[in-house]
Protein backbone atom coordinates (compact mmCIF):
# COMPACT_ATOMS: atom_id res chain seq x y z
CA UNK A 1 0.00 0.00 0.00
CA UNK A 2 0.76 3.39 -0.89
CA UNK A 3 0.30 6.89 0.44
CA UNK A 4 -3.18 8.00 -1.56
CA UNK A 5 -2.19 11.40 -3.45
CA UNK A 6 -4.54 13.65 -1.03
CA UNK A 7 -7.92 15.94 -2.89
CA UNK A 8 -6.47 19.51 -4.03
CA UNK A 9 -7.89 21.89 -1.36
CA UNK A 10 -8.55 25.57 -2.80
CA UNK A 11 -5.62 27.02 -0.99
CA UNK A 12 -3.19 24.60 -2.55
CA UNK A 13 -4.81 24.69 -5.99
CA UNK A 14 -4.60 28.38 -5.67
CA UNK A 15 -0.61 27.59 -5.17
CA UNK A 16 -0.73 25.43 -7.80
CA UNK A 17 -2.06 28.27 -10.36
CA UNK A 18 0.71 30.81 -9.19
CA UNK A 19 3.51 28.44 -9.49
CA UNK A 20 1.71 27.06 -13.34
CA UNK A 21 2.38 31.17 -14.41
CA UNK A 22 6.04 30.98 -12.93
CA UNK A 23 6.68 27.80 -14.27
CA UNK A 24 5.74 28.85 -18.12
CA UNK A 25 7.93 32.08 -17.35
CA UNK A 26 10.94 30.18 -16.28
CA UNK A 27 10.39 27.75 -19.61
CA UNK A 28 9.80 30.83 -21.60
CA UNK A 29 13.05 32.18 -20.05
CA UNK A 30 15.35 29.51 -20.12
CA UNK A 31 14.94 28.79 -23.78
CA UNK A 32 15.24 32.45 -24.98
CA UNK A 33 18.87 32.46 -27.00
CA UNK A 34 21.12 34.30 -24.95
CA UNK A 35 24.90 34.03 -25.27
CA UNK A 36 24.72 34.35 -20.85
CA UNK A 37 22.34 31.44 -20.82
CA UNK A 38 24.75 28.54 -20.27
CA UNK A 39 26.75 29.60 -18.29
CA UNK A 40 23.64 30.31 -15.62
CA UNK A 41 22.43 26.50 -16.33
CA UNK A 42 26.03 25.19 -15.82
CA UNK A 43 25.55 27.34 -11.75
CA UNK A 44 22.52 26.05 -11.10
CA UNK A 45 23.09 23.19 -12.67
CA UNK A 46 26.14 22.41 -9.84
CA UNK A 47 24.14 24.39 -7.13
CA UNK A 48 21.50 22.03 -7.10
CA UNK A 49 23.96 18.74 -7.12
CA UNK A 50 25.84 20.18 -4.44
CA UNK A 51 22.87 21.22 -2.15
CA UNK A 52 21.07 17.25 -2.35
CA UNK A 53 24.30 15.99 -1.54
CA UNK A 54 24.73 18.69 1.39
CA UNK A 55 21.67 17.10 2.94
CA UNK A 56 23.21 13.99 3.62
CA UNK A 57 27.09 15.22 4.70
CA UNK A 58 28.58 15.64 1.58
CA UNK A 59 29.74 19.08 0.81
CA UNK A 60 31.72 21.29 -2.04
CA UNK A 61 32.52 25.08 -2.90
CA UNK A 62 30.90 26.43 -5.54
CA UNK A 63 33.59 26.75 -7.63
CA UNK A 64 35.09 22.81 -7.32
CA UNK A 65 30.93 21.91 -7.69
CA UNK A 66 31.17 23.84 -11.12
CA UNK A 67 34.10 22.43 -12.29
CA UNK A 68 32.76 18.60 -11.25
CA UNK A 69 29.41 19.15 -12.68
CA UNK A 70 29.92 21.48 -15.18
CA UNK A 71 32.94 21.05 -16.66
CA UNK A 72 33.38 17.67 -16.38
CA UNK A 73 36.63 17.67 -14.03
CA UNK A 74 37.81 14.17 -12.85
CA UNK A 75 36.43 13.75 -9.31
CA UNK A 76 39.23 13.07 -7.35
CA UNK A 77 38.88 9.46 -6.18
CA UNK A 78 40.11 9.94 -2.54
CA UNK A 79 37.64 12.86 -2.14
CA UNK A 80 34.28 11.24 -1.23
CA UNK A 81 32.71 14.77 -1.17
CA UNK A 82 33.46 15.34 -4.98
CA UNK A 83 32.88 11.74 -5.50
CA UNK A 84 29.22 12.34 -4.12
CA UNK A 85 28.38 15.10 -6.15
CA UNK A 86 30.16 13.62 -9.90
CA UNK A 87 27.76 10.50 -9.22
CA UNK A 88 24.54 12.52 -8.33
CA UNK A 89 25.60 14.93 -11.49
CA UNK A 90 25.96 11.16 -13.51
CA UNK A 91 22.37 10.47 -12.25
CA UNK A 92 20.84 13.75 -13.45
CA UNK A 93 22.87 13.18 -16.79
CA UNK A 94 20.85 10.09 -17.02
CA UNK A 95 17.46 11.91 -15.99
CA UNK A 96 17.86 14.46 -19.15
CA UNK A 97 18.37 11.89 -21.56
CA UNK A 98 14.95 9.69 -20.33
CA UNK A 99 13.45 12.72 -20.23
CA UNK A 100 13.81 13.10 -23.60
CA UNK A 101 12.93 9.19 -24.38
CA UNK A 102 10.00 8.61 -26.44
CA UNK A 103 10.20 5.14 -25.64
CA UNK A 104 10.49 5.53 -22.40
CA UNK A 105 8.68 3.28 -19.73
CA UNK A 106 8.81 3.54 -16.07
CA UNK A 107 10.47 0.23 -14.93
CA UNK A 108 12.19 -0.62 -11.52
CA UNK A 109 15.09 -1.04 -13.28
CA UNK A 110 14.79 2.87 -13.70
CA UNK A 111 15.24 3.70 -9.79
CA UNK A 112 17.70 0.91 -9.37
CA UNK A 113 19.54 1.91 -12.25
CA UNK A 114 19.39 5.70 -10.89
CA UNK A 115 20.58 4.60 -7.28
CA UNK A 116 23.72 2.90 -8.92
CA UNK A 117 24.55 6.02 -10.68
CA UNK A 118 24.33 7.98 -7.81
CA UNK A 119 26.07 5.71 -5.05
CA UNK A 120 28.34 4.42 -7.34
CA UNK A 121 31.32 5.44 -4.83
CA UNK A 122 29.75 3.66 -2.15
CA UNK A 123 30.41 0.14 -3.26
CA UNK A 124 29.94 -1.30 0.38
CA UNK A 125 26.42 0.01 0.48
CA UNK A 126 25.16 -2.14 -2.57
CA UNK A 127 24.49 0.51 -5.14
CA UNK A 128 21.46 -0.70 -7.62
CA UNK A 129 20.43 -3.21 -5.53
CA UNK A 130 17.34 -3.16 -3.01
CA UNK A 131 18.33 -3.57 0.93
CA UNK A 132 17.50 -6.98 2.76
CA UNK A 133 17.63 -5.67 6.13
CA UNK A 134 15.63 -3.49 8.61
CA UNK A 135 16.76 0.04 7.90
CA UNK A 136 16.71 3.07 10.63
CA UNK A 137 17.27 6.79 10.12
CA UNK A 138 18.91 8.72 12.72
CA UNK A 139 17.98 11.90 14.13
CA UNK A 140 20.03 14.54 14.45
CA UNK A 141 20.23 14.69 18.30
CA UNK A 142 19.98 10.66 18.60
CA UNK A 143 16.97 8.23 18.23
CA UNK A 144 15.38 6.97 15.41
CA UNK A 145 14.04 9.31 13.50
CA UNK A 146 11.91 6.94 11.39
CA UNK A 147 11.95 3.02 10.66
CA UNK A 148 11.74 1.74 7.00
CA UNK A 149 8.96 -0.93 6.50
CA UNK A 150 9.71 -4.56 6.55
CA UNK A 151 12.73 -5.70 4.00
CA UNK A 152 10.44 -8.54 2.97
CA UNK A 153 7.94 -6.01 2.01
CA UNK A 154 10.62 -3.92 -0.44
CA UNK A 155 10.27 -5.44 -3.79
CA UNK A 156 6.29 -5.71 -3.77
CA UNK A 157 6.12 -1.72 -2.82
CA UNK A 158 8.70 -1.39 -5.41
CA UNK A 159 6.50 -2.83 -8.13
CA UNK A 160 3.50 -0.93 -6.56
CA UNK A 161 5.90 2.41 -7.21
CA UNK A 162 6.60 1.65 -10.47
CA UNK A 163 3.08 0.99 -11.21
CA UNK A 164 2.07 4.07 -9.76
CA UNK A 165 3.99 6.01 -11.85
CA UNK A 166 3.23 4.13 -14.92
CA UNK A 167 -0.53 4.52 -14.55
CA UNK A 168 -1.51 5.83 -11.43
CA UNK A 169 -2.94 9.19 -10.84
CA UNK A 170 -1.84 10.58 -14.23
CA UNK A 171 -4.75 13.15 -14.49
CA UNK A 172 -2.81 15.07 -11.45
CA UNK A 173 -0.60 17.87 -11.58
CA UNK A 174 3.14 17.35 -12.56
CA UNK A 175 4.40 18.38 -9.43
CA UNK A 176 1.78 16.77 -7.02
CA UNK A 177 2.69 13.53 -9.09
CA UNK A 178 6.48 14.39 -8.71
CA UNK A 179 6.24 15.43 -4.96
CA UNK A 180 3.99 11.82 -4.34
CA UNK A 181 7.07 10.19 -6.35
CA UNK A 182 9.14 11.33 -3.95
CA UNK A 183 7.30 10.85 -0.53
CA UNK A 184 7.10 7.02 -1.75
CA UNK A 185 10.46 6.07 -2.72
CA UNK A 186 12.01 7.69 0.48
CA UNK A 187 8.82 5.95 2.78
CA UNK A 188 9.57 2.87 1.20
CA UNK A 189 13.63 3.28 1.72
CA UNK A 190 13.97 0.66 -0.37
CA UNK A 191 18.02 1.19 -0.21
CA UNK A 192 20.73 1.09 2.27
CA UNK A 193 22.00 4.41 1.88
CA UNK A 194 20.66 7.43 -0.82
CA UNK A 195 17.27 6.51 -0.42
CA UNK A 196 17.20 10.74 -0.23
CA UNK A 197 19.30 11.37 -3.35
CA UNK A 198 17.33 8.72 -5.24
CA UNK A 199 14.10 10.23 -4.05
CA UNK A 200 15.36 13.56 -4.88
CA UNK A 201 16.51 12.66 -8.29
CA UNK A 202 13.22 10.94 -8.90
CA UNK A 203 11.49 13.85 -8.18
CA UNK A 204 13.43 15.53 -11.23
CA UNK A 205 13.02 12.91 -13.67
CA UNK A 206 8.66 12.97 -13.12
CA UNK A 207 9.32 16.99 -13.77
CA UNK A 208 11.59 16.50 -16.15
CA UNK A 209 9.46 13.79 -17.63
CA UNK A 210 6.65 17.15 -18.57
CA UNK A 211 9.11 19.02 -21.10
CA UNK A 212 8.00 22.48 -19.65
CA UNK A 213 11.15 23.44 -17.99
CA UNK A 214 14.44 21.72 -18.31
CA UNK A 215 15.47 19.19 -15.46
CA UNK A 216 18.11 21.75 -13.33
CA UNK A 217 15.45 24.82 -13.68
CA UNK A 218 12.77 22.64 -12.40
CA UNK A 219 14.16 20.78 -9.57
CA UNK A 220 14.14 22.15 -5.98
CA UNK A 221 17.35 20.45 -4.89
CA UNK A 222 18.82 23.71 -3.72
CA UNK A 223 15.79 24.73 -1.94
CA UNK A 224 15.72 21.51 0.00
CA UNK A 225 19.68 22.03 0.90
CA UNK A 226 18.97 25.32 2.12
CA UNK A 227 15.65 23.99 4.09
CA UNK A 228 17.14 20.79 5.39
CA UNK A 229 15.58 21.18 8.67
CA UNK A 230 11.68 21.75 7.42
CA UNK A 231 12.10 19.28 4.75
CA UNK A 232 12.76 16.78 7.26
CA UNK A 233 9.99 18.42 9.52
CA UNK A 234 7.47 17.96 6.16
CA UNK A 235 8.40 14.23 6.18
CA UNK A 236 8.33 13.39 10.00
CA UNK A 237 5.11 15.07 10.15
CA UNK A 238 3.75 11.67 8.13
CA UNK A 239 5.37 9.24 11.14
CA UNK A 240 8.10 7.12 12.47
CA UNK A 241 7.70 4.28 10.75
CA UNK A 242 5.72 3.69 6.95
CA UNK A 243 2.41 4.72 7.50
CA UNK A 244 0.74 4.84 4.49
CA UNK A 245 -2.63 5.54 5.69
CA UNK A 246 -1.81 9.24 6.79
CA UNK A 247 -3.15 12.30 5.00
CA UNK A 248 0.25 13.74 2.93
CA UNK A 249 -1.62 16.95 2.41
CA UNK A 250 0.97 18.70 4.78
CA UNK A 251 4.13 17.23 2.50
CA UNK A 252 2.04 18.26 -0.94
CA UNK A 253 1.93 21.91 0.99
CA UNK A 254 5.83 21.80 1.25
CA UNK A 255 6.92 20.97 -2.23
CA UNK A 256 4.55 23.38 -3.55
CA UNK A 257 5.86 25.94 -1.29
CA UNK A 258 9.22 25.43 -2.31
CA UNK A 259 8.71 25.18 -5.91
CA UNK A 260 7.03 28.69 -5.91
CA UNK A 261 10.39 30.02 -4.05
CA UNK A 262 12.66 27.85 -6.35
CA UNK A 263 11.11 29.38 -9.45
CA UNK A 264 11.18 32.94 -8.11
CA UNK A 265 14.55 32.75 -7.17
CA UNK A 266 15.38 31.14 -10.73
CA UNK A 267 13.73 33.93 -12.14
CA UNK A 268 15.68 36.44 -10.55
CA UNK A 269 18.68 34.76 -10.76
CA UNK A 270 17.95 34.97 -14.68
CA UNK A 271 17.22 38.54 -14.49
CA UNK A 272 20.43 38.98 -12.70
CA UNK A 273 22.25 37.26 -15.31
CA UNK A 274 21.01 39.50 -18.30
CA UNK A 275 22.22 42.85 -16.50
CA UNK A 276 25.86 40.87 -15.39
CA UNK A 277 26.05 40.53 -18.85
CA UNK A 278 24.86 43.57 -19.90
CA UNK A 279 27.56 45.01 -17.59
CA UNK A 280 30.26 42.97 -18.93
CA UNK A 281 29.74 43.41 -22.55
CA UNK A 282 30.22 47.67 -21.78
CA UNK A 283 33.16 46.93 -19.54
CA UNK A 284 34.85 44.92 -22.71
CA UNK A 285 33.58 47.71 -25.55
CA UNK A 286 34.67 50.33 -23.86
CA UNK A 287 38.44 48.88 -23.18
CA UNK A 288 38.63 48.17 -27.09
CA UNK A 289 38.66 43.75 -26.57
CA UNK A 290 37.20 41.40 -28.76
CA UNK A 291 33.92 40.37 -27.65
CA UNK A 292 34.30 36.92 -26.36
CA UNK A 293 36.24 38.08 -23.46
CA UNK A 294 32.59 39.04 -21.74
CA UNK A 295 32.71 35.04 -22.09
CA UNK A 296 35.50 34.93 -20.36
CA UNK A 297 34.76 37.65 -17.35
CA UNK A 298 31.13 35.35 -17.09
CA UNK A 299 32.68 32.64 -16.41
CA UNK A 300 35.15 33.84 -13.55
CA UNK A 301 32.15 35.15 -12.02
CA UNK A 302 30.27 31.64 -11.83
CA UNK A 303 32.65 29.00 -10.32
CA UNK A 304 35.73 29.92 -12.24
CA UNK A 305 37.03 29.70 -16.00
CA UNK A 306 39.57 27.61 -17.46
CA UNK A 307 41.26 27.64 -20.63
CA UNK A 308 39.70 24.86 -22.43
CA UNK A 309 35.74 25.67 -21.02
CA UNK A 310 36.77 29.35 -22.16
CA UNK A 311 38.09 27.89 -25.41
CA UNK A 312 35.23 25.66 -26.48
CA UNK A 313 32.44 27.88 -25.82
CA UNK A 314 34.68 31.35 -27.25
CA UNK A 315 35.63 28.78 -30.35
CA UNK A 316 39.16 29.69 -29.87
CA UNK A 317 42.16 27.88 -29.67
CA UNK A 318 44.23 26.99 -26.07
CA UNK A 319 46.93 29.41 -26.95
CA UNK A 320 44.36 32.36 -27.83
CA UNK A 321 42.88 31.78 -24.38
CA UNK A 322 46.10 32.09 -22.69
CA UNK A 323 46.72 35.44 -24.26
CA UNK A 324 42.90 36.17 -23.60
CA UNK A 325 43.27 35.19 -19.62
CA UNK A 326 46.85 37.31 -19.48
CA UNK A 327 44.80 40.02 -20.46
CA UNK A 328 42.59 39.99 -18.03
CA UNK A 329 45.16 38.95 -15.43
CA UNK A 330 47.27 41.89 -16.38
CA UNK A 331 43.56 44.52 -16.23
CA UNK A 332 43.57 42.99 -12.97
CA UNK A 333 40.10 41.77 -13.40
CA UNK A 334 40.72 38.45 -12.88
CA UNK A 335 43.54 36.29 -10.06
CA UNK A 336 45.01 32.93 -10.82
CA UNK A 337 44.45 29.69 -8.62
CA UNK A 338 46.11 26.33 -8.80
CA UNK A 339 48.72 25.42 -11.57
CA UNK A 340 49.43 23.50 -14.63
CA UNK A 341 46.28 21.50 -15.76
CA UNK A 342 44.55 22.69 -12.41
CA UNK A 343 44.68 26.42 -13.49
CA UNK A 344 41.65 28.25 -12.68
CA UNK A 345 40.91 32.19 -13.57
CA UNK A 346 38.38 33.89 -10.56
CA UNK A 347 36.82 37.14 -10.72
CA UNK A 348 39.06 39.14 -8.73
CA UNK A 349 37.14 41.86 -5.55
CA UNK A 350 37.56 44.66 -7.53
CA UNK A 351 35.42 43.29 -10.55
CA UNK A 352 32.82 41.91 -8.20
CA UNK A 353 32.58 45.35 -6.51
CA UNK A 354 32.51 46.98 -9.70
CA UNK A 355 29.14 45.00 -10.80
CA UNK A 356 27.49 45.10 -7.12
CA UNK A 357 28.15 48.66 -7.77
CA UNK A 358 26.76 49.61 -10.63
CA UNK A 359 23.77 51.63 -11.38
CA UNK A 360 20.49 49.35 -11.06
CA UNK A 361 18.15 49.60 -14.09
Amino acid sequence: MLFATPPITPQLQASLDELDDLRRRLGAETRRPVRWMGTLRRLVRATSVEASTSIEGFHLPQAEAVAVVAEGEPADPGDVNQQAVACYARAMDHVAVMAQDERFRWLDRVILDLHFDACWFQRDRSPGRLRTRPIAVTAAGGGIAYRGPDAATVPELLDELVAWLEHGDLDRHVVVRAAMAHLHLVSVHPFRDGNGRVSRILQSLVLAREGLVSPEFSSIEEYLGHHTAAYYAALRSLGESYEPERDATPWLEFCVRAHIAQARQRLAQIDEAAARWEFLERLVAERGWPERLVIALEQSLIGGADRRSYGLEAEVSAATASSDFRRLLDAGLVEQRGRARNVRYVATERLRGDIADRPQT
